[in-house]
């Protein structure tokens, strides 16, 4: 799962496996270590609401609703955004990258600009 923080916006990006997983088991985590300090990053799947997030002890948490993670894991919806307390919130599809060698992108989605070569 990747993540990229710039201002108040928030993505996330999973490859195909990491769905598959999160679509199983309802919860995904990664982390990153400073030193003495971790910062964890999950992605969550609750009852119902809106894609949210909070941030409590050094955890980066975004809450995707399961009606939301159905669609997204079984269609080929890409993602699904939401501004949650002035936060933009992106949960997306992690696509192969067309300058980087297709063997070294196993588990990413085929990338729709590829497809239309």
């Amino acid at each position: 799962m990747k993540i990229r923080i710039k201002g108040n916006s928030l993505r996330y990006r999973l490859t195909r496996p990491e769905v598959e997983r999160f679509a199983s088991d309802g919860y995904l985590e990664d982390t990153t270590d400073f030193g003495a300090t971790r910062l964890t990053y999950s992605l969550q799947r609750i009852t119902g609401g809106n894609l949210s997030a909070c941030f409590e002890n050094n955890n980066i948490t975004i809450y995707m609703p399961h009606l939301m993670l159905q669609e997204w894991s079984t269609t080929e919806r890409v993602g699904f955004e939401n501004t949650d307390q002035g936060l933009y919130l992106l949960i997306e599809k992690d696509f192969m990258c067309l300058d980087l060698p297709a063997a070294e992108q196993a588990d990413n989605y085929p990338n729709p600009l590829m497809m239309s070569k």
